[in-house]
């Protein structure tokens, strides 16, 4: 990689704002170079960043994020910003274990100013603390910078609908790449966005506002010259539903022309009220192959940089499985359709999609929507199936609930990325639903621990079974061990009883073959549905080994376990018990393998704990 000569002085505002155009520009090339070298390396968020290069250094730029604070919303956009904000040096550690976050983190620097995983919530947040900023008298600026499908969101709009009405000074950043929501049209519309990126156009409302100010009565000359504007405007022009929401609206603005967008945001900052500023930018952009494939550069694992081919090729994985079941069903059973929020190729929709398309809805990042209209087609007879990811899935918990649960509605939860997902850390890992989900009443929850008795559980599902029911499976593929057409005993043992269910299974029996050899026979369990129990093949287990290990990929609180021992003490069975799960925390990004060890899930931890449990008296 060439020297990167201003990059390498960059390390936060104050050297930003010394740069010269020459060198603003220079540092836009030696960006794009040096994220795709990165990424190249460790893999991740490449399109979306290379899109918003210049935008993050115009914002670097012209405000001081140590005080100022920008709220990223879909923070898998916020790379240039960590770079620019001192972390340059520790970029080759991004989403590994122990290294930086692939989003936004607070704890990691100050100029994180929220944590952002999740889609849409940026403009309530930035709105809270533009609020908290004027209770308190104190002086900074507000951001939120929300696009790549952000918008889509309904909360989105909830927050738009607030901020527009507050007068707060706040300014909202739509980077438009491709998924805008409002459309200009017409050569007037045209035209009057040329005029209100203008130079003069600021300097002569600042004049005209001041002028008035001096004038006996000027705040009034001011609104009724304001209010006169606006309704020519409303009657002649086209406007924006930001604009009927309460925003100053500018734009659309180039999102690669470095100085305009240096000038418009510093008028932006001046205009004291809320401000929408409309950016258009191209994802992928000064990277041919993420320019002409920007979904496969969205979120990728190490690649060439000079040819863009992915290094490793990927296993067959249960979102592959899922889809291909899909697409078989959906030749037999007329009836059935998919939703998605957002993510047809992450769940692997897509062919579905394609051979089905009047039956297939991509939604946006609106899971509560999706959930809601999946209630109303099984309702009307049709057979739907929601696909989405464990960690978005708790944003519809109330439409579960309400819209389908309460009804005993046939819609099927494709519960994709369950468990530990890795690299995307804290607010994407799916170790939530089991404690929610089993809460939900009436809903059937079945957990596959390999690819087959995914499709097996899912053609139950569709064809089989009458109401709600979840399918939870993890992000990747098969493991060492198959257990499709067992039962629930997997392995007979006589020392300790072990339950557990989906792919941890593999960490068990391993530690199942380990304790073996140190003259431990443990009986292992394995659960096909962590809701209802199977309580009958626990309970003859726990009456012969008089010990109980439960080990869940899961929130600690809610667990399997908990329930167990309940159930078990209903029935009079005596039992000494031990639980391995994730306890009550948020959990770190890592590989899923570094995961375990850290969470003592893997096969040696696995292993202490049963020793500790049998050498307790009964």
């Amino acid at each position: 990689m060439d020297r990167l000569s201003i990059l390498e002085n960059i390390r936060g505002h104050e050297d930003l704002v010394r740069l010269s155009k020459a060198e603003q520009q220079q540092l836009c090339l030696e960006l794009r170079q040096f994220l795709v070298s990165h990424i190249a390396q460790t893999g991740g968020h490449l399109a979306s960043n290379l899109g918003l290069v210049e935008l993050s250094v115009a914002l670097e730029t012209v405000f001081d994020t140590r005080t100022d604070r920008l709220v990223f919303d879909v923070g898998h956009q916020s790379y240039v910003h960590k770079i620019l904000t001192d972390r340059r040096d520790q970029f080759s550690s991004l989403r590994c274990f122990g290294g930086i976050a692939g989003f936004p983190k607070p704890s990691e620097s100050v100029t994180d100013a929220f944590v952002a995983g999740h889609a849409s919530n940026s403009v309530s947040v930035a709105l809270g603390m533009a609020r908290a900023r004027s209770l308190q008298r104190q002086d900074y600026s507000v951001i939120a910078l929300i696009g790549d499908g952000a918008t889509t969101g309904g909360l989105a709009y909830e927050g738009l609908n607030d901020a527009g009405a507050s007068h707060e000074p706040l300014i909202v950043i739509l980077n438009d790449n491709n998924m805008s929501i409002a459309h200009n049209v017409g050569g007037v519309a045209h035209h009057l966005s040329r005029i209100r990126t203008r130079p003069g156009y600021f300097g002569i409302k600042r004049a005209f506002r001041a002028a008035t100010k001096k004038l006996p009565g000027g705040k009034y000359v001011y609104r009724v010259a304001h209010g006169l504007k606006s309704w020519v405007k409303d009657r002649l022009l086209d406007t924006t539903i930001f604009e009927d929401m309460g925003f100053t609206y500018i734009g659309p603005v180039d999102g690669h022309d470095l100085s305009r967008m240096i000038y418009l945001l510093k008028e932006a900052r001046e205009l004291n009220c809320p401000v929408l500023f409309h950016v258009i930018t191209k994802k992928g952009k000064g990277y041919g192959p993420a320019e002409e494939n920007p979904s496969k550069f969205h979120g990728i694992g190490p690649f060439n940089p000079e040819t863009g081919e992915v290094l490793f090729a990927g296993c067959v994985t249960f979102s592959d499985t899922f889809g291909d079941t899909m697409l078989k069903l959906g030749r037999v059973e007329p009836r059935l359709c998919a939703i998605t929020a957002a993510m047809p190729s992450g769940t692997g929709l897509s062919a579905f999609g394609k051979a089905y398309p009047k039956r297939t809805f991509d939604v946006g990042i609106a899971e509560g929507h999706a959930v809601s209209m999946a209630g109303g087609l099984a309702k009307a007879g049709m057979i739907p199936v929601v696909a989405i990811y464990s960690t978005f899935l708790q944003r519809s918990y109330d439409m579960i609930l309400q819209d389908v649960a309460m009804l005993h509605l046939h819609v099927i939860f494709a519960v994709d990325r369950a468990g530990l997902v890795g690299e995307d850390g804290e607010t994407h890992h799916g170790i939530f639903d089991v404690g929610y989900l089993r809460q939900v009443p009436g809903l059937t929850i079945l957990c596959p621990g390999c690819r087959s008795e995914l499709r097996e559980m899912l053609i139950w599902a569709v064809q089989k079974y009458d109401g709600p029911v979840a399918i939870r499976y993890p992000r990747g593929g098969d493991g060492k061990f198959l257990t499709a057409g067992r039962e629930t005993l997997f392995r007979v043992g006589r020392d300790i009883t072990i339950v557990t269910y989906g792919t941890m299974i593999n960490q068990v029996i391993e530690a199942a073959d380990i304790l073996a050899g140190r003259g431990i026979a443990a009986e292992v369990l394995r659960l096909r549905t962590i809701k209802p129990l199977d309580m009958e093949a626990i309970s003859a287990s726990v009456r012969k080994t008089g010990r109980l290990l439960v080990v869940e990929e899961a929130e600690g609180v809610g667990s399997v376990g908990y329930e167990l021992i309940e159930k078990l003490s209903q029935r009079g069975i005596p039992v000494v018990y031990g639980g391995q799960n994730i306890g009550d925390r948020f959990v770190t990004h890592g590989s899923v393998k570094e995961l375990y060890h850290h969470l003592n899930l893997d096969p040696e931890s696995i292993v202490r704990r049963a020793e500790e449990v049998v050498r307790r008296e009964k």
